[in-house]
């Protein structure tokens, strides 16, 4: 599942900060709902379907937590849970109940849509293994062949050069590819995507001579280009 492809639902009473959310995410290339009040919840996901939901938990008609039993009834969508309420005691109930992963108020909106990302990345369904001509990926040994010949990648170069290989000419800015490489939210300058793909193209060049196929997008980012 791509960011381009991900739909996020907003459940949040305070319509400012929903609002801010949704332009986050939507900078992110997510499409976005918002609803404000927990009775509207189950009807629109009668009609309606989405990628993950971010919840509030304290919501005027119905709580977060009721809401979090009701939807696992029907449906496995990952749900962020916000709340300014920390007790270990909440906490296992919503875990309880489903929620896939907490978000603290006040939050970052960069923390919060890397943690949308992240969440996404890991329901994602895996392959164990695929070929993208002259590339066989294995997920599982964390390995890549081009062209039949292992090749020796770092695990952070794994995960880069096989999130390019499985999405071909899709252009990456610098800052979605640091979400695929790093799950930690470190601070860490975009440039680092640059030396990451230095080596690639390094370890590439034997085999490929002649043949760029992660391509520079000047202002942009990066794509993978297979010849």
């Amino acid at each position: 599942m791509t960011s381009s492809a991900a739909h996020v639902l907003i459940v949040e009473d305070e319509r400012k900060l929903a609002s801010v959310l949704a332009e986050y995410l939507t900078a992110a290339n997510y499409q976005t709902h918002c609803l404000y009040s927990g009775d509207q919840v189950m009807p629109w996901l009668v009609g309606n379907n989405t990628d993950l939901i971010i919840l509030d938990l304290m919501l005027p008609k119905v709580g977060g937590i009721s809401l979090c039993a009701q939807i696992r009834q029907q449906s496995e969508v990952p749900i962020l849970l916000a709340t300014a309420k920390v007790t270990e005691e909440d906490r296992l109930l919503g875990w309880q109940q489903g929620v896939d992963d907490y978000v603290c108020k006040p939050y970052s909106m960069r923390e919060m849509v890397a943690r949308v990302k992240a969440t996404l990345r890991r329901v994602e369904p895996l392959v164990q293994s695929a070929e993208i001509q002259p590339f066989q990926v294995d997920v599982q040994k964390m390995q890549i062949r081009a062209r039949g010949v292992l090749l020796q990648l770092t695990a952070v170069e794994f995960r880069l050069l096989n999130h390019l290989i499985s999405h071909p000419q899709v252009i990456f800015s610098r800052d979605e590819l640091l979400d695929v490489i790093y799950d930690d939210y470190r601070f860490v300058s975009n440039r680092t995507i640059d030396s990451h793909i230095k080596n690639l193209r390094k370890k590439l060049t034997s085999l490929f001579q002649g043949d760029e196929l992660i391509q520079s997008i000047y202002g942009v980012g990066y794509k993978f280009s297979p010849q």
